[in-house]
């Protein structure tokens, strides 16, 4: 079967076929319903029996499962574990996470050269790119747009230190040989902002016209979300392509390894700190400061990475609250079951009820 399953898939999926069931990946997921491609063929399915109280654990674009496609309704009654899953922070106050997109080989930041170059919201996109697991790949979109590309494209590889950079038009055609090679066989995500350029070139890669495109604001250069769901469309020559919605916000979460990757220097820099827990800031003997000092590492670099490290552990108490209030509910609910229960075989109160605690 295509789209990306592989003997290792089977081997995990073992126990599940000798059930009965059939393995599909998601390739679209709406209002509790998923669609999926199976080796029986397209099935939409109920995603009833895996909803799960960890938002993280929803059924996502990407995802693995084990379906039993010959029922009435049909129903999805399993995930397979994911390989790799592109997550960031949800804007509610529960301190949540929420999946874009998983079981990733490339996860692609999209990037238009129609406005102006925003570093920090790049080294942002690239550090959830890396903490997913998956290999990340930024593409400079609309460059039939730009005269000379290729400061932005020094000022973008700067910021993105060893992720692999295409300049594309999908316009002109330009780049979108090189960046199709890249990605084929595999499967990989659209990530940006609306007017990023991101349906266009879903449409360039796959060859079709599977997605709808809106112009963009002149005066700003964005645009609105044109895709409303995460659709995974297959590639012409092997592999498959998620486009996202446009994400008018990227929240990190529980991205430190994500963000050791895009800052390499700084972090390299700071192991040679005569302080173990150099903040950086004023401390004698600070390495990183010293580089500010000479010039070899931009102000602008470390304010980003102070500002993101800042954030991020932010999120991360406030994901270690949450759970620790989820964890505190469970037990007082444990508790109170098994007081009943004691209660009901000393034959004393409680035994008029017949509700049940979980």
């Amino acid at each position: 079967m295509p789209y990306g399953w592989d003997d290792v898939w089977e081997a995990e999926f073992a126990p599940y076929a000798e059930a009965g069931l059939v393995p599909g990946r998601v390739v679209r997921v709406d209002r509790g319903m998923c669609d999926l491609v199976t080796p029986v063929g397209a099935v939409r399915a109920d995603t009833e029996f895996v909803v799960p109280r960890d938002p993280m654990k929803v059924v996502c674009t990407g995802d693995w499962a084990a379906v039993d496609a010959e029922g009435d309704p049909r129903y999805v009654r399993a995930l397979l574990p994911r390989r790799s899953a592109v997550v960031r922070s949800t804007s509610s106050k529960r301190s949540e996470g929420q999946v874009l997109a998983a079981n990733l080989d490339y996860a692609v930041v999209c990037v238009s050269l129609a406005a102006e170059l925003d570093l920090g919201r790049l080294e942002r996109f690239v550090s959830l790119a890396w903490e997913s697991g998956a290999e990340p790949v930024v593409v400079l979109t609309k460059a039939d747009l730009v005269p000379d590309t290729s400061h932005l494209l020094a000022d973008a590889e700067a910021t993105a230190p060893g992720v692999g950079m295409y300049v594309v038009s999908a316009e002109t055609g330009e780049g979108v040989e090189e960046l199709a090679a890249k990605l084929r066989g595999a499967s990989s995500a659209l990530l940006g902002q609306s007017g990023a350029g991101k349906s266009t070139l879903t449409n360039a890669l796959t060859g079709t016209t599977a997605q709808e495109v809106q112009a963009t604001r002149d005066a700003d250069g964005k645009g609105r979300h044109t895709t409303t769901t995460r659709d995974m469309l297959p590639l012409p020559d092997g592999g498959v392509l998620i486009d996202t919605p446009g994400l008018r916000g990227v929240g990190l979460w529980d991205a430190a390894a994500g963000l050791g990757q895009v800052f390499a220097e700084i972090e390299e820099l700071a192991a040679d700190c005569r302080f173990q827990d150099c903040s950086h800031v004023s401390e004698p003997g600070c390495v990183v400061l010293a580089a500010i000092e000479d010039g070899t590492l931009p102000v602008r670099r470390l304010e980003s990475y102070r500002k993101l490290q800042r954030e991020n552990a932010w999120i991360a108490s406030r994901s270690d609250q949450r759970l620790r209030a989820e964890l505190r509910r469970e037990w007082k609910q444990r508790s109170a079951a098994g007081r009943e229960m004691y209660q009901r075989k000393r034959g004393g109160g409680g035994g008029h009820r017949h509700d049940r605690v979980y």
